[in-house]
């Protein structure tokens, strides 16, 4: 019987995939099971992988001929896990010794749906850990319970799908949409957190997340970027009308990001963001809208407000950041 998968999509990633299959190893269980997607791969990427076949015990390689995306690739890859639970590693990440064994431990220990871990990001020789918002951990938990207050960061602002570990018999919740190749991860822990049963948080800190890394999604600029849309559309979609309010500020919030780093973009897609970003805002609640904006530093509400000039003010809630602030 295997106790645990581990998905690792890979696309391209022939200067960082050693490093993850190594650490890989020194995780391995003849329990565990670890499952490389190479997703159409036109470097030397797949040769390193074949070389740890018999390095790494449990490996499973699956080959797309052409790239699928993130997305896809995960759910190829859930698709083949056998094991009671699954994590997710990216393919320019590492794990720290004896990592899993830990996440194994915590899920038993506790007999919760999933558990979330924190993370250290890593940038050149810089390391920081990321703990995940919730103040109460080793304890199990509603994860709608973990969705508000809306004013501050939640367990749906830490999307990250490899920052914990999940049983699979949560089967279709653990999937990913598979028209999304960028922000698949937004709408896919709202799910998670909306109907999961139980989940849990734990003092864990052993996976290192590579941050702005060359070709990786958050630093690429084409027509996926526009995909940020459509998984909040699905973020939205039959939303509880109590978690409103918690979408329309995560959603600005992130818009005012990608606004701010918009000159990645060539000015005709710039354009298309823009329009397609001033056309979601009216789309939502004014007045929700006009609360969170009120809510941001000056500058991006300045950004925001640019992009939607008719936005109604919310004078009261701007009185009472500035008098946070100060």
């Amino acid at each position: 019987m295997i106790t645990l998968s581990v998905v690792v999509p890979v696309r391209d990633g022939e200067r960082f995939i050693a490093d993850a299959l190594t650490s890989l190893s020194r995780n391995a269980r003849h329990d565990f099971e670890f499952i490389v997607v190479n997703d159409g791969s036109v470097d030397a990427t797949g040769d390193i992988i074949d070389d740890f076949a018999g390095d790494l015990p449990g490996l499973t390689v699956l080959r797309n001929p052409a790239p699928v995306g993130l997305a896809d690739a995960r759910n190829t890859g859930l698709s083949a896990a056998s094991g009671r639970y699954v994590t997710f590693m990216d393919g320019d990440d590492w794990l720290a010794p004896g990592y899993l064994a830990q996440l194994v431990e915590a899920i038993d220990g506790l007999g919760c749906d999933f558990v979330r871990t924190d993370h250290v990001q890593v940038e050149g020789r810089k390391r920081v850990v990321h703990r995940a918002p919730l103040a109460r951990r080793g304890v199990v938990h509603d994860p709608r319970d973990a969705i508000l207050p809306a004013s501050v960061r939640t367990m749906v602002d830490y999307p990250y799908a490899w920052a914990g570990v999940y049983r699979r018999s949560l089967r279709d919740l653990l999937h990913f949409p598979g028209s999304l190749h960028t922000a698949e991860d937004r709408p896919w822990i709202w799910r998670l957190h909306r109907e999961a049963a139980t989940f849990a948080v734990v003092s864990l800190a052993g996976v290192f997340y590579r941050r702005m890394v060359s070709g990786s999604l958050t630093q690429v600029g084409d027509e996926r970027q526009l995909h940020f849309f459509d998984a909040f559309e699905l973020v939205f979609k039959n939303l509880e009308p109590r978690f409103l309010p918690k979408a329309v500020r995560n959603f600005c919030a992130l818009l005012a990001h990608h606004l701010e780093i918009g000159g990645r973009l060539t000015p005709a897609l710039r354009a298309r963001f823009e329009e397609r970003g001033a056309q979601m805002v009216r789309a939502l609640p004014a007045e929700l809208v006009s609360e969170s904006v009120a809510r941001m530093s000056v500058e991006r509400e300045a950004t925001l407000r640019a992009l939607v000039p008719d936005l109604p003010s919310s004078p009261n809630v701007r009185v009472r950041r500035d008098r946070e602030e100060s």
